[in-house]
């Protein structure tokens, strides 16, 4: 997303930062930085007193903060931030963790502190070495590793400045924990130096509303409690802002009074529908979707129910848990995604925290191959979730490679009693053998953020690979492009339809909507807060629009020219301050 030209202009004594924008919006406040984050232990800090004590301490402290980040989870302002928080406690009670640290305190006389340290930067250094989502989760282990050090010392752990008057927040990054718990009427827009796209704050930020900016070199350099103009679309950040600015800022107040609400009706100018869908993650998230008019969920993360625990959870916990979104959406297509575990999100019982590479190991419906059950269990719990609503459950598994692996999972759905099966697109194998797969199961859905980092090779977590991980890349939409085409041959040779949906962030660009739809796209899913928006755009434009957009951005040469041309043929953007 951009901005009008005559906002981006820099006038005597005033300096332009430019990064990703990664949520959009335009605010002026004043720039405030993140607290002072907590000092290193020096290295060889004597342990004094008795060892057994000192180890007790620090079991003790690690598990202060679990608590702390678990009572963080249970007042986050949306699922995603409580999966999120719940996921950085397990972190911080990892036994293994503490155990490490325990072992420096009583082989190496290290005081409690630096050895918890110490333990957590190895930890945090493998981690960043295998690269991948990994890497990601490397900073969430350095935010533990703080916030149990000042557990020790009897400091505040480091966070969001409390302050009643409303400000931008700056910061190297940030972790989850502080995040997940940012309240939008005081923190109205993030700017942060490093941060990829699709990193935490970046997720967190776009399900609570918040301009954001990630991967802005010189944000911190700035003086704090000067006034900031921030355009979250434009991944701009402007010091002494003028009238330009401030004319920017209300104008997008009143074009966020146009897009306050979805009628539930996504179509184009022809009357063409394009259903659009929520990505949700639990209860509370399908029932504020409903509430802004989803047509159905095109993506339900499972995950909610595994993270934060040492165990898998039964198949009644897990029915129930599912059955409470279900009923949000009774007699609509709730689209419900298999556990993803492994990468980002490990598990305990599940998966293998030692891989070297993660992001290209045993995860999603991988998973089942090295721990057999867990998967058949879960089909079986969705199953019984279903019977008790109305809602037209459809399953899907993620990670899925190969025809093989497609029919597999299709037959173990089928014999858990769910009908209407399907894969989720997110690698290049399986972009381009759509036709065969399709051939086999009912739908497939594109995972966009995956999708981009294979096709790309490139970490979608590093905000040095923003311009590699964009979905714009014209080598992303021939994927995308490639598996619609297989889709329509599926259709032709099985007679049955086969629908194509997209349920990654690429959906809820309006611009990048519009490109999907032309490339034969079916139906999306994104965040309920970009419903209003995404549908304002479609309702703009024709198929036939579509199409041609759609070829424009596949003739381009690079992402930054694929966007730059289709936002040109979109006034709504402008008008619309998209």
């Amino acid at each position: 997303m951009t901005m009008k030209d005559d906002t981006r202009r820099e006038e005597p004594g005033q300096q332009i930062l430019h990064g990703v924008g990664v949520s959009p919006g335009r605010v002026i406040a004043p720039l405030v930085h993140m607290a002072p984050a907590v000092t290193e232990p020096p290295v060889g800090d004597p342990l004094t007193g008795d060892p057994d004590a000192a180890v007790d301490r620090l079991k003790a402290a690690a598990l202060a903060v679990r608590a702390e980040l678990t009572e963080r989870a249970s007042r986050a302002r949306s699922e995603s931030a409580a999966e999120v928080l719940k996921a950085t406690a397990l972190m911080a009670g990892d036994r293994a963790l503490t155990k490490n640290a325990g072992k420096l305190v009583t082989t190496q006389q290290l005081s409690p502190e630096r050895a918890l340290w110490q333990a957590a930067t190895a930890y945090a250094e493998q981690m960043r070495a295998m690269g991948g989502y990994m890497a990601e989760r490397a900073a969430d282990i350095e935010d533990v590793r703080a916030r149990i050090v000042a557990q020790l010392r009897g400091e505040d752990a480091p966070g969001v400045p409390q302050r009643r008057e409303p400000f931008v927040l700056a910061a190297e990054d940030l972790a989850p924990a502080d995040t997940a718990v940012l309240d939008p009427d005081v923190v109205l827009a993030l700017v942060t130096e490093s941060g990829g796209p699709q990193s935490h704050t970046a997720i967190l930020a776009r399900n609570l509303g918040l301009p954001a900016v990630v991967a802005a070199p010189g944000v911190l350099e700035l003086s704090g409690g000067q006034p900031v103009f921030v355009d979250g679309a434009a991944g701009t950040v402007l010091t002494a802002p003028g009238p330009e600015q401030e004319e920017a800022v209300a104008g997008w107040r009143r074009a966020s009074e146009q897009l306050a609400s979805f009628d539930g009706s996504g179509q184009l100018a022809d009357g063409t529908t394009v259903p659009l869908l929520a990505n949700v993650g639990a209860g509370d998230d399908a029932r504020a979707a409903a509430e802004a008019g989803a047509q159905g969920v095109g993506l339900l993360r499972t995950e909610f129910c595994f993270l934060g625990r040492d165990t898998e959870p039964s198949v009644a916990e897990q029915a129930e848990a599912y059955a409470e979104v279900l009923a949000a959406f009774e007699g609509r297509k709730v689209v419900v995604r298999t556990l993803d575990a492994g990468a980002d999100k490990p598990l305990p019982f599940l998966t293998d925290a030692t891989e070297p590479n993660p992001a290209l190991g045993v995860r999603g419906y991988r998973t089942d191959s090295t721990t057999p059950g867990v998967l058949s269990r879960q089909l079986e719990a969705i199953a019984a979730a279903a019977q008790q609503t109305t809602a037209d459950v459809w399953v899907m598994a993620p990670m899925i490679a190969t025809v093989a692996e497609a029919v597999r999972f299709q037959d173990l759905a089928h014999e858990a009693g769910l009908r209407t099966c399907g894969v989720m697109v997110e690698t290049p194998a399986a972009a381009l053998t759509a036709e065969q797969i399709l051939d086999r199961v009912d739908f497939v859905s594109l995972g966009t953020n995956d999708l981009t980092q294979y096709t790309m090779a490139a970490d979608r977590m590093l905000g040095s690979l923003a311009e590699l991980n964009s979905p714009w890349q014209p080598a992303v939409l021939r994927m995308v492009e490639c598996v619609t085409r297989g889709a329509a041959s599926a259709t032709r040779s099985t007679g049955t339809p086969k629908n194509v949906g997209v349920c990654g962030e690429a959906a809820a660009d309006p611009a990048l909507a519009v490109v999907l739809v032309g490339l034969g796209v079916d139906t999306l899913s994104m965040s309920a807060r970009s419903l209003a928006a995404v549908a304002a755009v479609l309702r703009t434009v024709d198929t036939a629009q579509t199409r041609r957009l759609a070829e424009l951005a596949l003739g381009a040469t690079g992402p930054q020219e694929a966007r730059d041309a289709v936002r040109a043929e979109l006034p709504a953007l402008a008008e619309l301050g998209l």
